[in-house]
């Protein structure tokens, strides 16, 4: 991750005062006292005063709370914190020692918007007139005008990150597809997402059993001794209901998407993935012509979800991961007994850290998915999928062409050839995050070492197929398929 220690610091700082304020129920009372209490004193720690920093402070504990950092709530579940954004550089064009001072002045006359003026060693580039354009740069005939790209632009794989008129960065929500990628880019911690803390500890206050959903991203991201029997001690401590690991939900997506492109595999039609939500949204808004080919089958989030409530009627579930893009599948995609609520791994420390608890070793002993399930986190979704067909004795498997993706610029390339017919395989499997899940803008840690962890702890696990593993569970008490075509988000908006 990019983002400055001390900024995550405080995010995290953010985050566990507004939990435990829920916790104790004092959050109205106390909300407006708390960018006091989390910056302190009269000196500032981060930005030019302190003042800055506590308006900054009270739009992140909106963002806590679910809302809006500002007065306007565009829907999206990423915003801009607009006071923490105005300390990043407005231009990104620079002039360099290349500028040799030229009487020609090739820059001044490309320039429509008067940004640059002639200087005694060097032409200038005035930020507050300067619209990006990048003709002045283009003009010079020494390349002696940089081009420097902000982090969160540079990051945005869809180019939905702008700025407006005072320099502020902009997501275009045509555009948006809420992958998160922009939001560990900033340096300044000026992007960020709106949060369930506050309902899912309501939820646990109350009498409705709460069940807790974790990606299978999750193993080896916090060492070897934190198991899934580690996670689902810590669960029940903080008073949720009980504990299942979401990599069950990939076996389900195995069962329920295995036959699905089979059967497109014998009518020559091709398939897409469901599973990452932010490879959905980029079809769904870039691609449309792609959209019939997204898979039926629910994302395993989904799918356990929908399986849980069948067990459990008028039970809550909440999901946590690495994922931005899951709270968009909530909130978006509107897909029935899907999850109530997503949270990212930083979020659940705080909801624990302010309930008092903290994860502990324990003997591994709560395998609840097969090895393919556990892999959906590292772009194992096809790999799933063909080994299921062959578990069921499907034929031809082998002849299918499977073509795994992921990172954004993959992601374009795969479905722009797609819409223009070009390519040859038959199924894709999308990841929008590089590597995959594991590799998620709120990964607790994505480092080598931890994915080596993560592989010796899934080789440890057993070797249960898919088809036995499924066989524990009742899968007749719910659709395991979507129902109706997926929202047009631009004709949500």
């Amino acid at each position: 991750m990019s983002n400055d220690g001390r900024i995550i610091s405080l995010k995290h700082k953010v985050l566990y005062h507004v939990a435990k304020k829920t916790f104790e129920g004092t959050l109205e009372e106390e909300r407006d006292n708390l960018p006091e209490e989390i910056i302190p004193g009269m000196i500032p720690h981060y930005r030019c005063c302190v003042y800055k920093e506590r308006e900054v402070v009270r739009q992140r504990i909106r963002l806590a709370e679910g809302k809006a950092p500002g007065a306007v709530d565009n829907g999206n579940v990423i915003q801009v914190i607009e006071p923490a954004c105005a300390d990043c550089p407005i231009s990104s064009y620079i002039v360099t020692d290349n500028c040799q001072n030229c009487l020609g002045k090739a820059c001044l006359g490309a320039c429509r918007f008067g940004a640059i003026h002639p200087g005694e060693k060097r032409s200038r580039i005035d930020a507050n007139k300067c619209r990006e354009c990048g003709m002045c740069a283009k003009a010079c005939p020494y390349n002696a005008i940089a081009h420097l790209v902000r982090p969160c632009k540079n990051s945005c794989p869809v180019g939905a990150l702008t700025y407006n008129e005072d320099g502020l960065s902009v997501i275009d929500e045509e555009k948006c597809i809420r992958c998160g990628q922009c939001i560990h880019a900033c340096p300044f911690g000026a992007i960020s997402t709106k949060t369930a803390i506050v309902p899912v500890i309501k939820a646990l206050k109350s009498n409705t059993p709460v069940y807790l959903m974790i990606a299978p991203a999750v193993e080896g991201q916090y060492g070897k001794d934190i198991t899934m029997a580690s996670w689902r001690k810590a669960a029940k401590e903080v008073g949720f209901e009980d504990y299942i690991e979401v990599g069950l939900g990939g076996d389900l997506t195995t069962a329920a998407e295995a036959p699905e492109w089979y059967e497109a595999f014998k009518n020559g039609e091709k398939r897409t993935t469901s599973c990452c939500p932010a490879f959905v949204n980029m079809i769904l808004r870039h691609y449309p012509e792609n959209k019939d080919c997204i898979s039926t089958a629910l994302s395993p989030m989904c799918e356990l979800s929908r399986m849980i409530k069948a067990e459990h009627p008028g039970c809550i579930t909440v999901f946590a991961g690495p994922c931005t893009a899951k709270k968009s599948e909530v909130v978006d995609q509107k897909i029935p007994g899907n999850a109530d609520y997503v949270l990212t791994f930083a979020e659940l420390h705080a909801i624990m850290k302010a309930a008092g608890v903290e994860l502990e070793p324990v003997e591994e002993n709560y395998q609840q998915a097969s090895i393919y399930g556990k892999r959906y986190a590292d772009v194992g979704v096809a790999q799933s999928c063909v080994e299921y067909m062959k578990e069921q004795g499907y034929e031809d498997v082998d002849q299918m062409k499977i073509k795994s993706v992921s990172g954004g610029k993959a992601c374009k390339t795969t479905l722009m050839m797609m819409g223009k017919g070009r390519l040859k395989e038959d199924f894709i499997e999308g990841m929008a995050c590089e590597g995959g899940c594991s590799h998620g803008p709120h990964a607790h840690d994505d480092t080598n070492k931890a994915m080596k962890v993560r592989d010796k702890m899934i080789e440890g696990a057993d070797q249960r197929t898919i088809t036995e593993n499924l066989k524990r569970y009742d899968l007749t008490k719910f659709n395991m398929h979507r129902e109706g075509p997926l929202p047009d988000p631009k004709a949500a908006e």
